[in-house]
């Protein structure tokens, strides 16, 4: 921004224009401090149980990805964009989670999915299984099954949801519903022969079979239909065809099984669904993940915001509460060296947070937003204030070369042009699919192993607090809904009288009619 233009500061949400001095004095800094500290003082836990949960994850949305989606945010609204303040950042309990896996120092997400959805940590690579199971064999897999939150919700009589910009059986969503020795088992053609012999199911399979899920948001058609099927969105592509070589149709299937159920493959279908009309709705938008927010074709494929708000009209239906899961995919725009593209995954992930805020009650539903590891991502170089978080560092490198503010420790990134470091341009730099430079040369950038932020609010989420294990995260989900195995402790029996006193009866009706009765015979 230019000098003497007013800075924008987010207020509750709200763009509002500051003088360009008003920064410069101590009154300004005094008071925001004063209504900060107002409103921490009158900070109270909710410490009833929680009927809803909603547990978005930003799958690589570490801390540093965070604090430069809330700078692109503010500057897609047209602000400078460091005072900006995300909608996530809005809730009052926070704690950091610790991603390692039993395995790993630095951890893939099927590991974390397992912490964070079924509640022990696990191996790398595996997906609802205890860290008795061995990555890729099958016979490990038996016994050592752990059910996530959502199955535990699910036979609690809760509705269940996934929404992801995945494929729905992708190792985050999957860890919600499947138990597989290996996260790569998305269909029976993907899985080896060793593995099916020992009577092992594919993750697609399992999405049908083993829960009760009562919405399904995300990609991955080509694992659900048998071989050669053609897409109906790309028919005369054979790379996008049905994959599956036992011949099973698992869409029909489920929409067999499921009464009041419905099937979309596009934003016109989902669009199209009355929100009270169906118990059940599977809407699948790609043959594999789908696409990133910014090649998005908005009239053919819905996005995540639209995603988690279906899901949530459909789910609240029901009287004794639900659980819903909502990914958006910022990691797969990391591991390609495109902060452009992932840093525009998170900031939808927070518009998502946003509307689902407008949709539910903190008086009732716990929402905790949470990523399962990070990158090695970063931003720097004594960038200016309001600069592109995009842009160029003010000076340029030892070598002579400008630079921009955002680098990766490894990645695709890495470029050696002529003996030296190519030098990139702010018009480059800008693009969508620009490869931020990385200091070390790798086809895909990888994870890193800090710990992840964990914020929340709502019925309990003065639970989150301090330094954590990813697993407490699941913990305290079930704890705060009463699930197993916190199911019988106190205050659970009192919730569950309270969620069935939502049912419709007709005993009020009764009571309002007696009552009716009696006044006018008094009356008369």
């Amino acid at each position: 921004m230019g000098a003497g233009c007013p800075w924008v500061l987010w207020s509750r949400g709200m763009a509002l224009l500051l003088p360009p001095d008003a920064e410069k004095t101590p009154g300004y800094w005094n008071e925001g401090a004063r209504r900060r500290l107002k409103s921490a003082l009158t900070l109270q836990p909710v410490a009833q149980r929680a009927k809803n949960i909603i547990l978005f994850v930003g799958d690589g949305m570490g801390l540093s990805t965070m604090s430069a989606a809330r700078i692109y945010k503010g500057q897609l609204a047209g602000g400078s964009g460091e005072e900006n303040i995300l909608a996530m950042e809005t809730f009052p309990h926070l704690a950091l989670a610790k991603t390692y896996t039993i395995d790993r120092q630095v951890p893939d997400s099927a590991g974390t999915g397992t912490a964070y959805l079924c509640g022990v940590k696990a191996n790398a690579k595996t997906l609802g299984l205890s860290g008795a199971a061995v990555y890729g064999k099958c016979r490990t897999t038996f016994g050592n099954e752990v059910d996530s939150i959502l199955h535990r919700a699910r036979l609690e009589g809760k509705s269940v949801g996934i929404v992801t910009t995945t494929r729905v059986q992708h190792a985050s969503p999957g860890a919600a519903y499947a138990h597989s020795a290996s996260r790569s088992w998305y269909a029976d053609a993907n899985m080896p022969k060793e593995a099916l012999r020992d009577g092992c199911k594919d993750i697609a399979y399992q999405l049908v079979h083993n829960t009760d899920i009562n919405v399904i948001l995300g990609g991955g058609r080509m694992y659900m239909t048998p071989k050669r099927t053609a897409d109906p969105e790309y028919p005369e592509d054979p790379a996008q065809n049905g994959t599956r070589k036992d011949g099973l149709d698992l869409i029909a299937k489920w929409l067999s099984a499921k009464q009041g159920a419905r099937y979309v493959w596009d934003k016109k279908g989902m669009d199209a669904v009355e929100d009270d009309s169906v118990s059940h709705l599977m809407g699948l938008f790609e043959p594999k993940d789908m696409k990133y927010e910014l090649n998005r074709n908005t009239s053919t494929d819905p996005s995540i915001v639209e995603m988690t708000e279906k899901a949530i009209r459909i789910l609240r239906r029901n009287p004794k509460g639900f659980f819903l899961f909502v990914e958006d995919e910022i990691d797969h725009g990391h591991h390609s060296g495109r902060a452009k593209q992932a840093l525009m995954e998170a900031v939808m992930l927070d518009r998502a947070v946003a509307r689902a805020s407008e949709l539910t009650s903190p008086s009732d539903t716990l929402t905790v937003v949470t990523a399962d590891h990070s990158h090695v991502f970063t931003f720097g170089g004594n960038t200016l204030r309001g600069t592109s978080i995009f842009g160029l560092a003010p000076k340029k490198a030892k070598d002579k070369q400008a630079y921009t503010s955002i680098l990766y420790g490894n990645g695709p990134g890495y470029s050696i042009r002529n003996g030296g470091r190519p030098a990139p341009s702010l018009r480059t730099a800008e693009d969508k699919d620009y490869r931020q430079q990385a200091a070390v040369p790798l086809e895909v950038e990888t994870h890193s192993g800090e710990d992840v932020v964990v914020l929340a609010k709502g019925p309990m989420a003065h639970l989150f607090h301090g330094v954590q294990e990813q697993h407490y995260i699941a913990h305290a989900m079930a704890y705060a809904t009463c699930l197993e195995p916190y199911a019988a402790e106190p205050g659970c029996r009192a919730a569950r009288r309270a969620s069935r006193g939502t049912l419709c009866s007709p005993q009020p009706l009764l009571a309002l009619l007696a009552l009716c009765v009696a006044a006018h015979v008094v009356g008369g």
